[in-house]
């Protein structure tokens, strides 16, 4: 049976189950908070078990892609070095949100498992809660009760609360539960020793495939328990288990799930899997094809390796894979890449993102790989000195300056310094590393996925930033390499003297013109690109960076005479836009200290030439007013045309004396820049306005949040505001074209009085109806037992019921009322209790009950509650059974 039939299968028979098949969530979460990745079967449904939402249906069954690789849930370490343990693995589940509980779940399962999958009932062993005295939880007797009709009582094992009480979390909907463990152990080595004693004990043969979570207890914030006012069922079968067990493999590795991507691997690294734990080669494989899978799934999902946060992770996963692969495989360039297409072509067809993302994958992957291939070479080198030095002194931990060395001078990614220190069981002197990275600027990054060549040095001469001054330079080329991508073939140059800013401290790089002095047409007394008649000699500047305090532009290709004299322009408008938006940030940072507090400090920034970014540490969101009066005191600075302070290659010590602010993680030096507007005075070495009424005028376009305690502001000045303007002039004429009038505030309102009083009218007419249709409603009640009830089907809206419904039943003593309506095509009940029945008769349960009949849910007090659904075709079902109430 192949990894696909059996996937199919359990799908197959939780359909034919009365069960609704889903999709798999993605495995990346964008909308918890508490989450990065998926990390089990129920994550998509948690706000079900939490009552933020109704489930599509009371039972549903899916294959969910999960990933644990973080947190309370981590198995990275463990992963290629048993049979087992993964990053990215498969759930196959089933719920049941209100439905079905422990006995349908157990049936089910035994059902399955020995009937369909047709595996030997002694092979299996299951286990149940035994009860925790601390918490006041009993033996689950139920489940006991229920596996005994299935199972020989010997094979039932009392689990304690570690394995069989589960948990989503600190807090949130938990219960007991009751794993299915199976032996697939030789009949030999079960006659030496029995599964009963392997049980939960990490056997590799032994296994736990499934577990049924019996939802009934909500973990409170302060560690209590309470009951649900739901019961849920909540399982989770590991895919790639089951595969073993049905294939006859003692390893999951072993499996059609892993042997196509094994065999690409094979087959790329000459390299052959025996599937031997120990051995350095095998782990590798085990490890680059459960990685890839992992990676190729998140990248599909939309989560790009990088820095931070999720991208992290990944690209922690995928340098892992790399750096095995390279150590013991012996795989010196990219590869992984290519196995994107074995393993969509394996998944692609119960997983179609593998299919539409193909490309995408296989393109990030290759240019990581690339990349970080690059930086293995001497590190690997220089770490293993490092650990061997640390050993030697019997020391456990990594010195921080040495990991920071590898970082700085070899380019080697700390987190593979703290991979490879965790294999040998050290840890890594954190404390240290982050002072030495506090200590200076990052370097720039480079492109993941270009070629650099080495420098071609023209003269060997100092090279100068002359662009605080001028827009226009005469210099000359010192330097160029070439550098290919996968956009092409280019040049970076070095000039003596280069106008261009390079991009650093938030502000982008300049673009502009590189004019050589033999161009026709030049005139060196004016050297402007409307002199020149052959356009082809003018080279464009598409970026300008720094490196190793290299000035570095790129260029689409090298002039004809790169040793001639050239005539750098900068492209003004862009330039200028950028200051503008570069000045007003510490306008901005001023203004927020002023109106939030000093606890406001800049986190990042970005200064373009269309508009600014800025990060900055602050607790909680900025309110309206708050944003209003920051914008009026940063407009009121440019208002003012304060003229720019700027004191260049001054002792820090005397900037800070000054008053200067730092930014935290910036490196300086003995001599700083500083930029002062008025009171404003922070270390700079961007450009900047000559004075701040060249910004124009200072717009907030948005403020959100881009982490905890991390706010963001985007704003636009200068030109971009300036079009802001004649945009919404633009549109406000159209608007008074619409209106026919000038005075749209006042045309507004006249439209805004029309709709209230028509609204009124239609509240009014539908009074007047349901008034007309139940007039003679209080006749219509029926005495049934101590209560009198009226159960009627209405086409009214929610409003007019409510009115009704609270009408009766403070007219009709002892009554219960129900109403069920289907306004709008929607299904909705609503149910009053009188005050004398409250005791005996709660709304909110009644409601709850009949419900689910429309497929729906809701909730209310003793006296009145309401429900709405999805299944108009349920409405006369609820009626029914609302008259047996």
């Amino acid at each position: 049976m192949t990894s696909q039939q059996i996937r199919q299968q359990f799908l197959d028979f939780f359909k034919e189950k009365g069960h609704q098949i889903v999709p798999s969530a993605p495995i990346v979460l964008k909308d918890d908070p508490t989450l990065m990745f998926s990390n089990s079967g129920m994550t998509q449904f948690k706000d079900y078990f939490l009552g933020y939402k109704e489930p599509k249906s009371s039972r549903i069954a899916d294959t969910q892609k999960c990933l644990r690789v973080s947190g309370k849930h981590n198995d990275l370490d463990d992963v290629g070095r048993d049979t087992y343990h993964h990053t990215m693995f498969e759930m196959l589940g089933n719920w049941s949100f209100g439905d079905y509980f422990k006995k349908e779940a157990i049936d089910y399962a035994w059902e399955l498992l020995t009937e369909v999958y047709k595996i030997p009932k002694e092979n299996l062993y299951v286990t149940i809660f035994e009860g925790d005295a601390s918490e006041n939880l009993d033996r689950d007797q139920d489940a006991y009760d229920f596996w005994k009709s299935h199972i020989s009582e010997d094979r039932i094992i009392n689990g304690n609360k570690k394995d069989n009480f589960w948990e989503m979390g600190e807090s949130g909907p938990c219960g007991p539960c009751s794993e299915i463990h199976i032996d697939i152990r030789t009949d030999e080595e079960k006659a030496k020793v029995s599964g009963l004693d392997l049980v939960n004990n990490d056997h590799p043969q032994v296994v736990e495939v499934w577990n049924l979570v019996f939802m009934e207890f909500n973990r409170k914030a302060d560690g209590s328990l309470e009951k649900l006012p739901s019961r849920h069922v909540d399982t989770g079968m590991g895919f790639e288990r089951l595969c073993m067990a049905l294939q006859g493999k003692t390893s999951n590795y072993d499996t059609d799930v892993f042997t196509p991507l094994i065999a690409k691997v094979e087959e790329l690294s000459g390299k052959k899997y025996t599937g031997i734990l120990e051995d350095e080669k095998d782990i590798a494989i085990r490890v680059v094809v459960d990685h890839i899978r992992a990676v190729a799934f998140a990248i599909a999902d939309g989560q790009l390796p990088s820095n931070g946060g999720a991208g992290y992770v990944i690209r922690r996963i995928l340098r892992r894979g790399i750096s095995y692969a390279y150590r013991f495989l012996g795989m010196k360039e990219a590869f992984l890449f290519e196995l994107v297409a074995i393993l969509k072509n394996e998944m692609g067809g119960f997983f179609p993102e593998l299919v539409k993302q193909e490309k995408l994958v296989t393109e990030v992957i290759r240019e990581e790989e690339n990349s970080f291939l690059k930086t293995i070479e001497h590190g690997l080198k220089r770490i293993d000195l490092v650990i061997n030095e640390t050993l030697s002194k019997n020391q456990k931990t990594l010195p921080g300056t040495a990991v920071f060395e590898l970082y700085d001078t070899y380019g080697f990614p700390a987190d593979l310094s703290r991979i490879i220190a965790e294999e040998k069981q050290l840890t890594v002197d954190e404390v240290g590393f982050e002072e030495e990275m506090n200590k200076q600027k990052q370097r720039s990054k480079k492109s993941s996925a270009q070629k650099v060549y080495d420098w071609v040095v023209l003269e060997e001469k100092a090279e100068s930033f002359v662009g605080y001054d001028q827009m226009v330079s005469e210099t000359f080329i010192t330097r160029y390499r070439k550098v290919e991508n996968k956009d092409g073939e280019f040049y970076q140059i070095v000039l003596s003297k280069s106008p261009f800013y390079p991009e650093g401290g938030g502000q982008v790089g300049d673009k502009g013109i590189l004019i050589p002095s033999y161009a026709e047409g030049f005139d060196i007394s004016n050297p402007s690109v409307s002199t020149i008649t052959d356009c082809s000699e003018i080279i464009e500047v598409l970026e300008t960076r720094k490196e190793n305090n290299l000035i570095v532009s790129l260029i689409n290709e090298l002039p004809k005479d790169a040793g001639a004299v050239f005539y750098a322009k900068v492209n003004e408008s862009e330039r200028r836009n950028s200051q503008a938006n570069h000045s007003v940030t510490h306008l901005l940072h001023e203004a927020l200290r002023e109106v939030l507090g000093t606890h406001v400090e800049q986190k990042g920034s970005f200064v373009g030439p269309d508009y600014l970014r800025f990060d900055f540490s602050h607790f909680s969101k900025m309110d309206d007013e708050q944003l209003k009066i920051v914008e009026e005191k940063v407009n009121a600075k440019i208002k003012e045309n304060i003229a720019l302070q700027e004191f260049r290659e001054i002792p820090i010590t005397e900037a800070m004396e000054k008053g200067a602010m730092a930014l935290f993680g910036e490196k300086y030096g003995d001599k700083v820049r500083m930029i002062q507007f008025g009171s404003s005075k922070e270390l700079c070495g961007g450009t900047h306005v000559k004075h701040t009424g060249e910004i124009g005028h200072f717009k907030i376009q948005n403020e959100s949040s881009t982490a905890a305690g991390i706010r963001r502001i985007e704003a636009i000045s200068g030109d971009q505001s300036a079009a802001y303007f004649r945009n919404l002039e633009t549109q406000l004429k159209e608007i008074s074209s619409l209106l026919k009038s000038k005075d749209l505030t006042k045309s507004v309102e006249k439209l805004m009085e029309e709709n209230s009083s028509l609204k009124s009218e239609i509240e009014s007419l539908k009074k007047e109806k349901a008034k007309s249709e139940t007039s003679n409603w209080a006749n219509d009640f029926v005495q049934k037992e101590d209560k009198k009830l009226l159960v009627k089907k209405v086409s009214l809206d929610a409003g007019s019921v409510k009115d009704i419904v609270f009408q009766l039943k403070k007219d009709i003593q002892s009554s219960v009322i129900i109403i069920i309506s289907d306004s709008d095509a929607k299904p909705m009940i609503t149910v009053g209790v009188s005050a004398d029945l409250e005791a005996k008769y709660h709304a909110g349960n009644i409601v709850k009950d009949l419900a689910k009949e429309i497929q729906g849910g809701g909730g209310g007090n003793p006296g009145f509650a309401t429900a709405g659904g999805k299944n108009l075709e349920g409405i006369e079902n609820a009626y029914q059974k609302a008259l047996t109430v």
